[in-house]
């Protein structure tokens, strides 16, 4: 069977954005690929993150990843810190990335900003990291979001210069995994802005946390606009809103885009059933799907947030088996490259 490699930063706050664009994506993917999920824990301090809280937020992705239903006993979940693999292939991968190759990577300048002289040299190496996250165990797929799509290029760069430089076929060049048309999730606030869990304002997103209630109430206060809801006309001949169509009304298309991404339905679906409507009826049919879907998940992730031991259990078994996957990789590694271990 193929084998997928993904992780989640554990940054805390999970919300709609984070299940819809990457968590429910991996839980489809159980039946068909051996998964391996991981929670990128080296990779979040590459900018400072409070101990006590990324050991909070590091349960939290485990605990995400559990309500949203995928299998611990079929599939591996584990921290990326607990299997040594990864930072020993990290530093390789270092000495065959190329630092022209990862001057172009257009992440590290938008995170570092005006202040990259501050920046960590981790969050310039960080996609090494990534690299090394996937070819430990010789992944052969990668779901990516247009985020990522530089970082697994290269990846790819990093197994077949690895691969030529030592004279072997080593490294398996992994495969992206796109989903369609990524659902772009907005503020409920402010439909310009992505979701975020660093806006002020709690009503500006769904959290992953968040009970019925909760999602009900967010749901009612989310800002649309005074207009009916337009037909199908609105779309391109392929069926896409054009880009100037969505400026125009960008809250009424975000809730418009998160009860057809909830639904698993194309937006122009939701334009025919909701044609002529206006958003108080709208609203009314969104909170349903959004609680029915998220308010169990919800309540699911609070309770193993009280769970500590279980939730740290599955970490440890499934640290246990990536690293027993990984063994092997590495000691073809070693030998690879010439260190010595009598």
């Amino acid at each position: 069977m193929k084998r997928i490699f993904s992780g989640v930063q554990p940054t805390g706050n999970l919300h709609l954005g984070n299940y819809l664009g990457a968590i429910r994506n991996f839980v489809r993917l159980q039946d068909d690929y051996e998964c391996i999920f991981c929670v990128v824990d080296m990779h979040a301090i590459t900018v400072w993150q409070d101990p006590k809280q990324l050991v909070d937020n590091t349960r939290e992705v485990v605990a995400s990843y559990l309500a949203a239903g995928v299998d611990p006993k079929k599939h591996i979940i584990f921290n990326q810190s607990q299997v040594s693999a990864h930072a020993e292939l990290g530093w390789i991968f270092n000495c065959v990335s190329r630092i022209g190759w990862l001057n172009r990577m257009t992440q590290f300048k938008d995170k570092a900003g005006k202040n990259r002289e501050k920046a960590s040299t981790g969050l310039y190496v960080y996609p090494n990291l990534m690299a090394a996250d996937i070819l430990a165990y010789k992944a052969t797929h990668v779901p990516v979001g247009e985020d990522q799509k530089q970082h697994l290029e290269l990846t790819r760069d990093i197994a077949i210069k690895f691969n030529n430089d030592f004279n072997v076929d080593l490294f398996p060049v992994p495969e992206p995994l796109i989903f369609g048309a990524a659902t772009r999730i907005m503020s409920l606030r402010d439909g310009s802005k992505k979701m975020s869990k660093s806006d002020p304002s709690d009503y500006s997103r769904i959290t992953m946390m968040d009970d019925a209630d909760t999602v009900a109430k967010k749901v009612k206060k989310a800002t649309s606009d005074q207009h009916l809801i337009p037909g199908l006309d609105i779309l391109d001949e392929n069926g896409v809103l054009p880009a100037e169509i969505r400026k125009d009304r960008p809250e009424a298309f975000n809730l418009l885009s998160i009860y057809a991404a909830l639904q698993d339905q194309e937006l122009s679906g939701v334009l025919s059933e909701f044609e002529g409507k206006g958003f108080a009826d709208f609203k009314k049919s969104l909170t349903d799907v959004a609680v029915s879907k998220l308010g169990p998940m919800g309540e699911e992730m609070k309770r193993l947030m009280d769970d500590k031991s279980h939730v740290d259990a599955v970490l440890k078994d499934g640290a246990d088996r990536a690293a027993a996957l990984a063994a092997p990789v590495m000691k073809e590694v070693f030998d690879a490259v010439g260190f010595l271990r009598p």
